[in-house]
C-alpha cells in the first residue's frame, strides 16, 4: 500500500469517527434542549429495570429495544424538523406551526403504538407477579 493509499484510509476513517462524534453530540443537544426527549429516556430506563426485574424474553427484548431506538428517532427528527422551520420561518406562520405539529404528532403516534406494546408485554407479567 502507497503512502496516497494510506492518506486516504486515514481521511476516511477520521470522517467516519466525526460523524459518530457529530450525531451523539446532536444527541446530548436534544436531551439537554427537549423536555419530551428526557421523557422518553426516563420511560426507556424504567422500561429496562422493569424488563430486568420481570426477567422478559429474548423477544421481548427485541421488542422493547427495535422500540426505544424508533421513538427515540422519531424524538430526533421532530428535533431536527422544529429547528429547521425556526431557522426558516422565524415568525409565526400556519405552514410552520402546521409543519410542526405533524412532526409532533409522528412522535405521539410512535410513543403511544410502543406504550401499548409495552402494556402487552408487561401488565401480564406484572398480573403474575401480583398474583404469587
Amino acid at each position: 500500500m502507497n503512502l496516497k493509499q494510506k492518506r486516504k484510509i486515514k481521511v476516511k476513517t477520521k470522517k467516519l469517527a466525526n460523524s459518530f462524534k457529530y450525531a451523539i453530540q446532536g444527541f446530548i443537544q436534544s436531551f439537554k434542549a427537549e423536555r419530551n426527549m428526557k421523557i422518553h429516556v426516563f420511560i426507556m430506563i424504567l422500561v429496562i429495570v422493569l424488563g430486568v426485574f420481570l426477567k422478559i424474553s429474548k423477544t421481548e427484548w427485541f421488542i422493547c429495544i427495535i422500540l426505544f431506538g424508533i421513538v427515540i428517532a422519531g424524538e430526533l427528527f421532530n428535533t431536527a424538523i422544529e429547528t429547521t422551520v425556526n431557522i426558516a420561518m422565524p415568525y409565526k406562520d400556519k405552514r410552520a406551526k402546521k409543519a410542526k405539529d405533524i412532526s409532533a404528532g409522528a412522535v405521539l403516534v410512535l410513543a403511544i403504538t410502543s406504550a401499548v406494546i409495552g402494556l402487552l408485554i408487561f401488565v401480564p407479567k406484572i398480573i403474575l407477579r401480583l398474583q404469587k
